[in-house]
């Protein structure tokens, strides 16, 4: 091997897994059920608050758990559609 020669090729990458459509779509369905505990949290939290100035402690945790599980739904969403990779173009090389 002289010093002109080129490095030996290394192995091709690993593809990544790719996720069905239906998965995708699946996920998608997921999330939007689970922005609606989120929507009621936001409904019923924003009425207390404006009604008395402050949430009651007998619904804030529900409140919260709503906001959990709706914030859970807004990143199920995110993951199915931005986790989705297009498959590499072939230019024929």
């Amino acid at each position: 091997m002289s010093i002109s020669d080129p490095p030996p090729p290394g192995p091709p990458p690993a593809l990544a897994e790719k996720r069905s459509g239906c998965l995708t779509a699946l996920m998608a369905i997921a999330g939007i059920f689970m922005l609606l505990p989120g929507l009621c949290a936001l409904l019923f939290g924003g009425m207390s608050v404006v009604e008395g100035g402050r949430i009651p402690s007998d619904i804030a945790s529900l409140v919260f758990l709503g906001l959990l599980i709706g914030i859970g739904g807004v990143v199920l969403i995110w993951v199915a559609i931005v986790g989705r990779k297009a498959p590499p173009a072939r230019n024929g090389s």
